[in-house]
């Protein structure tokens, strides 16, 4: 069956880690990023927000 995310198998958490990664850099455009890696902007600032609370173990 075709996967319903817009990634292949790789690791969830990398993806995750590499969008904050991204997004934390200044002027970083967190709408192409949303767009780019297939999220909503309201995910995208609920991870950054679980890793600024806790690092990588919120995401």
């Amino acid at each position: 069956m075709e996967s319903l995310m817009p990634w292949d198998a790789r690791d969830t958490m990398s993806l995750r880690t590499e969008f904050v990664m991204f997004a934390s850099q200044d002027g970083a455009n967190i709408r192409a990023l949303c767009r780019h890696y297939g999220i909503s902007p309201a995910t995208a600032y609920k991870w950054l927000r679980r890793w600024a609370e806790d690092g990588a173990s919120g995401l």
